[in-house]
């Protein structure tokens, strides 16, 4: 295909200093966000260079006590859920396995970006990392960073995508729980949402553009609207799985539009008035399973080891890998000028498995069509039998996983592979695995 080897990997696509990626990122946003962007920065620039002075002793006491304990620096992706959440808990299983440590004692201290996207989520970090303000913490940090030794003080983690790429969450239990008073306060809150005591519910949510062009209403966020989907197309599972005996909660902060349903066991809480950080966090955490598209709420039930499934998952080649109850199935890539639907095989040969913005599917003729309302239900049926055990596959399905997987090439995405494709995704478009 022609455009196959034209965007080259994320390995392969920069080869400029840090420094070069750092002021073009800054031009880009100043020239995105206009003048109260630049503001902002240099307001930031300045608060920095003011405290300059005063961390400067703190760096050299560090650098002092290194022979004894390493004091690394490191700021939490506070501003987006699903960095926060996720990022923060890979992390730290990573530090129980030993994972980017150093060999000696060692101390590694926080600080939060400027904007805090889930006060809860804040408060249960606060109580298990060394987190300090952000006005101490981060000039110490950037002035760290341009001083010899600055590798040795800087905490080694994704701070992009939060990827388990060495199979650490099935290892270590959540690293957060809730307090007493916590669990109680859900408790209540669940029965004022309409959900009895001890009642089985599953979460469900639909990436749309509303969240991030009100929150950055100063950025063209568009280029994520590739990610999106209908919500509607995901009500007819929400009723299944009511007949089932779940309730089902609808999921989001900001959303396009509110639900038109009369199933009293659907909870529209994202647009019930109802909704807050504190039950953002506990229903992610406390639920059966969450369905989801791949965006940062879904990352809650993962760090605390619910199971989850994704539809509509894009880009293909970034699929959840590294978790045994995880199910999925993908966005259909249609090429407009060959009229005719992409393979598995050639999404994931291509740069077309890791695109990243809408400007690159568009750019390449493809039009990234939904999954139906019944192949969502197929989804959800196949996820309750297999958490109730009553699931039954067929070797012709385990030939179809086999098959799916081995078009994955090894990379820095993924380590053991456990979850899986839709068992009728595939049985539906098994010609796509040629």
């Amino acid at each position: 295909m022609a455009f196959a080897k034209e965007i080259p990997n994320h390995a392969q696509a920069f080869h400029w200093s840090k420094v070069t990626r750092f002021l073009t990122r800054q031009a880009k946003q100043m020239r995105s966000g206009g003048w109260p962007v630049f503001w902002r920065k240099f307001l930031k620039l300045f608060h920095l260079l003011l405290m300059l002075p005063f961390a400067l002793p703190v760096v050299l006491l560090i650098r002092l006590l290194r022979p004894f304990i390493v004091i690394r620096f490191g700021q939490l992706v506070s501003h987006r859920i699903g960095h926060f959440a996720g990022n923060t808990e890979v992390y730290l299983c990573e530090r129980d396995a030993g994972i980017n440590v150093p060999r000696q004692s060692f101390m590694d201290i926080w600080y939060h970006m400027p904007s805090i996207t889930n006060l809860q989520l804040k408060k249960m970090w606060g109580r298990i990392l060394h987190i300090w303000p952000a006005i101490l913490a981060e000039p110490t940090d950037r002035l760290s960073r341009f001083l010899p030794g600055r590798n040795a003080h800087m905490v080694t983690w994704r701070d992009d995508q939060p990827r388990d790429v060495h199979n650490v969450l099935e290892r270590f239990p959540p690293h957060l729980s809730f307090l007493p008073e916590e669990d109680h306060q859900g408790q209540d809150s669940l029965k004022i949402l309409g959900v009895p005591g001890n009642a089985p519910f599953v979460c469900f949510h639909a990436r749309d553009s509303a969240y991030l062009k009100t929150i950055y209403d100063h950025f063209d966020t568009s280029y994520h609207d590739y990610r999106d989907s209908n919500i509607n197309n995901y009500v007819p599972a929400a009723e299944e799985l009511t007949r089932r005996g779940y309730y089902a909660i609808r999921m989001g902060s900001i959303v396009t539009e509110a639900l038109n349903v009369s199933n009293p066991r659907i909870i529209d809480y994202a647009a019930n008035g109802y909704r807050t950080d504190f039950m953002d966090i506990y229903l992610g955490a406390k639920c059966a399973f969450f369905i989801s598209s791949g965006t940062g709420i879904d990352s809650i039930p993962e760090i605390f080891r619910r199971p989850y499934m994704f539809v509509n998952l894009v880009p293909l080649e970034r699929a959840h890998t590294w978790n045994a109850t995880h199910v999925f199935i993908p966005k259909k890539h249609w090429l407009r000028n060959e009229r005719r639907f992409m393979t598995f095989r050639e999404i994931l040969d291509s740069s077309t498995g890791r695109f990243m913005y809408t400007q690159q599917f568009e750019q390449h003729g493809i039009e990234l069509i939904e999954d139906t309302p019944e192949e969502i239900m197929a989804l959800a049926i196949e996820m309750d039998e297999r958490l109730k055990g009553t699931w039954r596959t067929t070797k012709e399905d385990e030939e179809l996983q086999r098959r799916f997987w081995a078009l994955y090439k090894p990379s820095e995405l993924h380590g053991k592979i456990k979850s899986r494709v839709g068992a009728d995704f595939l049985r539906q478009h098994f010609d796509w695995l040629e």
